[in-house]
């Protein structure tokens, strides 16, 4: 997913229902990016076709056999893959899907027809409530139920006290429209148990799951064997071209795959896309705890910066990342944030801020910094000049 918008990038319609930024804005903002000699968060979805078919010939040849025969409808190459997150879960299979929008609604609506009860509890920021133009009731018939809408995730005692029965809990780890926020492993071994006390079924949202065992101090296969089945992403921590997993018990897999042909999802050929996934897993995983540890030091640098500047009421959110990815809010109309974030790119060549502002009230804007390689060369000092300076392209108070 593109930092800042939904899986349709930059739709006609924003989140909060109003227009997005102006085209010219998009334009100048990727314009200014494309320029930058530095940007603090460089995703690499941004590139030209030319420069993403280029990493991925330099980097494919280190990571898979490229003599090997192309897949046809999931054999080969994409078997080897689902093998590889099988192995890197601890679960006994994984099911390669387009989509984590698919994924999730498959592995739910299996685990639906096992429970006798199509409803899903989860939170009232999850990508399936926010994102999805409600697939999960107007596709796979299923019924989602809001467990809590606080910036957070759901607590044991709101799962125990739920006032209605429901077959199957989805944690979205991290909540990522909360600002990317983590439970404390006490509070997510305390959930999960309080959902299985009500004899539900535990399905994570692990888009973002492999940027979680800084924060929960757990191998992946120990945070990913608390579920019963886990949706990881391919693209969004690991800079692949697309694609998902859906890994649990062998059983569950193999049902999956047929509501996967049903969908639509037995695709000819996808070796690009699991080859890119394979650099993923194989460059950025290693990584990731790096960007989490770094995220921090910028999180701090950003709070200073804009106290050192006198800006009233800027917010870093958490205060401490818990992954590699936070929120950012200013007291200005996204406008003018927007403004500021383009005017400091194009005219000296920085940019502090690449992702796009949302309206988060009357007067506040709030944006997503994402800390990948690039950001690791960015000090505290470098962060708080660069605050410095994007201030003085706000209107004045």
């Amino acid at each position: 997913m593109i930092p800042g918008m939904s899986d349709t990038a930059e739709q006609s319609i924003g989140r909060d229902g109003e227009l997005p930024s102006p085209q010219g804005w998009r334009e100048r903002r990727a314009a200014a990016q494309r320029q930058a000699r530095r940007t603090l968060s460089r995703g690499g979805w941004g590139g030209t076709i030319r420069e993403r078919l280029a990493h991925l010939t330099e980097a494919a040849p280190g990571v898979y056999d490229l003599d090997e025969p192309a897949d046809v409808y999931g054999n080969r190459i994409v078997a080897a893959l689902e093998e590889r997150v099988a192995v890197l879960l601890g679960t006994e299979a994984a099911a390669f899907f387009p989509t984590g929008t698919m994924a999730q609604q498959v592995a739910l609506r299996c685990w639906a027809g096992r429970t006798g009860n199509p409803t899903v509890a989860l939170h009232a920021l999850s990508h399936p409530e926010v994102h999805e133009r409600n697939a999960f009731s107007q596709v796979s018939g299923l019924r989602p139920v809001r467990v809590t809408d606080e910036p957070r995730l759901p607590t044991a005692a709101e799962i125990r006290d739920f006032e209605e029965p429901f077959g199957a809990l989805m944690l979205e780890l991290p909540l990522r429209d909360a600002g990317f926020v983590l439970p404390t492993w006490e509070e997510l071994t305390e959930v999960v148990e309080a959902a299985r006390e009500r004899d539900a079924v535990v399905h994570f949202d692990g888009a973002r799951l492999w940027e979680c065992t800084d924060h929960f101090g757990r191998p992946l296969e120990e945070i990913a064997g608390l579920a019963d089945s886990v949706y990881v992403s391919f693209y969004k921590s690991l800079g692949g071209f697309g694609g998902a997993a859906l890994a649990g018990p062998e059983s569950l897999i193999e049902e999956a795959k047929t509501w996967r042909h049903r969908y639509g999802g037995m695709i000819f050929q996808q070796f690009p896309t699991a080859l890119s996934a394979f650099v993923g897993l194989e460059r950025e995983l290693p990584r990731l705890p790096d960007y989490v540890r770094h995220a921090r030091v910028v999180a701090a640098a950003l709070r200073e910066g804009f106290a050192e500047a006198g800006v009233p009421w800027a917010r870093v959110h958490p205060e401490v990342p818990h992954t590699h990815e936070f929120q950012v809010w200013l007291p200005y109309e996204p406008d003018a944030a927007t403004e500021a974030a383009v005017r400091q790119g194009e005219e000296t060549s920085v940019m502090l801020f690449a992702n796009p502002w949302d309206r988060r009230g009357p007067g506040m804007a709030c944006t997503e910094v994402v800390i990948r390689a690039t950001g690791l060369e960015w000090t505290a000092d470098d962060v708080r000049a660069a605050v410095a300076d994007f201030v003085t392209r706000l209107p004045a108070p």
